[in-house]
């Protein structure tokens, strides 16, 4: 494997794992960076940086990032964006393997991209249940808003610093996992008192 599909792949998990947090915003990343010349997208994906692409990728993440802030909405959206999330992360990593053959673009797209992007997500909806239930559901704008910016960050670090981007991507797994715990054992407690 040369270095170019390596480096795909870096890029590919990095905007997958952000797609986990906020599906359209990788896509809107991307296809900046595109634009500005920052990333060459693989063969058949220059579409990501026409601006019919751009305006669609802004106005959907405009509309996800609001919705993501209301009160019960926040839950149907988690629903609704989990297999879009699964599918955002295959795109992305397809969108990022640059000369890679068919076979491997498409195996890497649907089980490290679609897998990065469904593990994120589910991460994240495990956080946001709990955060929920400490909080009544008063915490989540918090959380949303922590959201939409991880999925900026991540996929702007993916594209530029691709290294960096899977580094920021386990950092970020391992804090939910972390937290998930610490909810865990506190739960435990107060089920034992």
């Amino acid at each position: 494997m040369d270095l170019d599909n390596v480096l795909g792949i870096l890029i590919g998990v990095g905007l997958a794992a952000a797609c986990g947090f906020r599906v359209f915003v990788p896509l809107l990343v991307m296809g900046a960076a595109a634009r500005l010349g920052w990333f060459d997208p693989s063969p058949g994906f220059a579409w990501l940086a026409a601006t019919p692409a751009l305006v669609a990728f802004g106005a959907a993440t405009a509309l996800e990032v609001l919705a993501a802030h209301v009160p019960w909405v926040d839950h149907a959206l988690d629903v609704v964006a989990a297999p879009l999330a699964v599918g955002a992360g295959a795109l992305t990593m397809a969108g990022a393997l640059g000369e890679a053959s068919p076979l491997l673009r498409w195996s890497l797209a649907l089980i490290a991209g679609g897998g990065t992007a469904g593990l994120f997500h589910g991460l994240n909806a495990m956080l946001r249940v709990g955060s929920t239930a400490t909080t009544a559901g008063f915490g989540n704008p918090v959380l949303a808003t922590m959201e939409t910016a991880g999925s900026f960050v991540l996929a702007a670090i993916a594209v530029l610093v691709p290294l960096a981007g899977v580094a920021v991507g386990i950092l970020v797994a391992a804090l939910i996992v972390r937290q998930r715990r610490r909810h865990r054992a506190t739960a435990a407690g107060r089920t034992l008192a």
